[in-house]
């Protein structure tokens, strides 16, 4: 199994931002082909202060895939393409930083 992993710092506007997010955003990754599960959390509490610079870590988005075949062809499907797209309208590129990572267990 191999995971998406979208880690997007503290924005400006944190309510404006949760309203696009849950509102307009989750519901295009929802229609994503392969798609195994996904969950979303906040940060609580960060435990080792400084490791991410000055960037407050604030939501953790984790995108499960079957394998890496199945992560490709989700990348380049029109509907990973659309919340891409929508990802940019609501500014959250500017906040996240995003990789591909193995389950080991």
């Amino acid at each position: 199994m191999i995971k998406y992993i979208a880690l997007y710092r503290r924005p400006d506007e944190p309510e404006d931002f949760d309203g696009k997010y849950f509102g307009s955003h989750l519901p295009l990754i929802e229609k994503t082909p392969g798609l195994v599960r996904w969950e979303v959390a906040k940060v609580q509490r960060v435990f080792v202060p400084g490791f991410l610079g000055e960037s407050e870590p604030y939501l953790v988005a984790e995108m499960y895939f079957a394998d890496e075949a199945a992560l490709r062809t989700a990348l380049q499907s029109p509907e990973w393409q659309a919340a891409g797209s929508n990802l940019s309208e609501i500014g959250g590129l500017d906040l996240v930083a995003m990789f591909a990572a193995e389950v080991a267990q």
